[in-house]
């Protein structure tokens, strides 16, 4: 027989090597199976036995036979927490199920969230205005904190300051405090009286008229439409908050 006729004949499934998944009975392979389909989102007790068509009597017996054999794991799924979820053990459990990085075995860590708000908030006060990746690169230095963060979890947290009035999201005019940022690119002040918890003084014009300008990425210091000429940002550097 030649070699392009052995590799069209049909392929016999591999013995499973796992000794563990050899010794299982037929109710817990069915239910083996249908969690490790799920891979990393986990699975409902209740969908288990939907999608098996066990009785639930069978169901339970084969998931506390499954976790003695530690081929599979309890979950917690922060949008069901009153529901038993399980993952094969081979899976790490998605964003969706934890709720990510600032979740700590399915509750809000809010001790470290109100860390990095801190730290965040007084380095952008001592800079008067920074980006993003200003702030995570100075986090990353200084070693502050002992912890691994990504840039995106520093954007979660800046955001976060935003909408709970402690800082303003602004874009850069290229001048003054803005020189080092490239002009239009989105950058964080301390909003005028504003302090972690508290909110800002809110004015008329609290925030940079710039943030809001649909012109700013042709705004140049010496251009048609420049700071200097912008009747908008001459009576936001005026306003008296």
């Amino acid at each position: 027989m030649s070699h392009s006729q052995d590799t069209s004949a049909p392929k016999r499934k591999r013995p499973e090597s796992n000794p563990l998944t050899q010794s299982l009975v037929d109710a817990d392979r069915a239910v083996l199976k249908v969690i490790k389909s799920k891979e990393d989102m986990g699975i409902w007790t209740r969908d288990i036995k939907r999608d098996t068509n066990l009785p639930e009597n069978l169901v339970n017996k084969s998931l506390r036979s499954l976790l003695a054999k530690k081929l599979i794991k309890e979950v917690v799924n922060i949008q069901n927490k009153g529901r038993k979820h399980y993952m094969a053990a081979e899976f790490e459990p998605s964003k969706e199920v934890t709720g990510g990085s600032w979740y700590v075995e399915g509750s809000l860590d809010k001790e470290f969230i109100s860390v990095l708000k801190d730290f965040c908030f007084r380095f952008i006060r001592s800079r008067k205005v920074a980006t993003t990746e200003q702030v995570h690169h100075f986090f990353k230095k200084s070693g502050a904190i002992k912890v691994e963060c990504t840039v995106q979890q520093i954007s979660e947290i800046l955001r976060c300051m935003v909408l709970d009035n402690e800082i303003l999201e602004v874009k850069s005019t290229g001048l003054g405090e803005y020189h080092s940022i490239p002009i239009g690119t989105s950058c964080y002040r301390c909003a005028t009286g504003a302090g972690i918890g508290q909110g800002p003084k809110i004015g008329a014009m609290a925030s940079m008229p710039c943030g809001v300008c649909p012109r700013i990425n042709q705004c140049t210091p010496n251009g048609i439409i420049s700071p200097s000429t912008c009747a908008y940002f001459t009576k936001w550097l005026d306003f008296d908050y």
